[in-house]
């Protein structure tokens, strides 16, 4: 479980954004899904039928995060971490204990590992 709280998250969803990884996935119903590119690095899809928000998507290496209510999830699933924590909201906590990182630090990992944000 991923879970971002940047102000462009919060804006799609209305809160923070909670996402599972997906390596292996099929799609069906594409004639419903809409993409757009919401900044230089990403996307984000939803169903055209239904108005759900369906993934985020890190175009830089096609790694997609699907959003975590689609599913039926079991029970004590871990949180991988928090990003841009510094932008989260203070009328709202997550009770489990999990890394922190601001924005700022999740950008350095990215430009580390060869990723451009210009």
């Amino acid at each position: 479980m991923d879970v971002c709280h940047c102000g462009m998250c919060q804006r799609w969803g209305g809160s923070m954004y909670a996402g599972i990884e997906a390596d292996d996935f099929s799609l069906s119903g594409e004639e419903h899904i809409s993409t757009y590119q919401s900044s230089d690095w990403a996307e984000r899809a939803f169903c055209k039928k239904c108005g759900s928000n369906l993934w985020y998507k890190f175009l830089p290496t096609g790694n997609r995060t699907f959003l975590a209510g689609l599913f039926k999830l079991p029970s004590g699933l871990p949180i991988k971490h928090q990003i841009f924590i510094e932008e989260k909201p203070d009328w709202f906590d997550i009770a489990q204990e999990s890394p922190k990182k601001t924005g700022a630090e999740i950008i350095a990992e990215a430009e580390a590992a060869g990723f451009s944000f210009e």
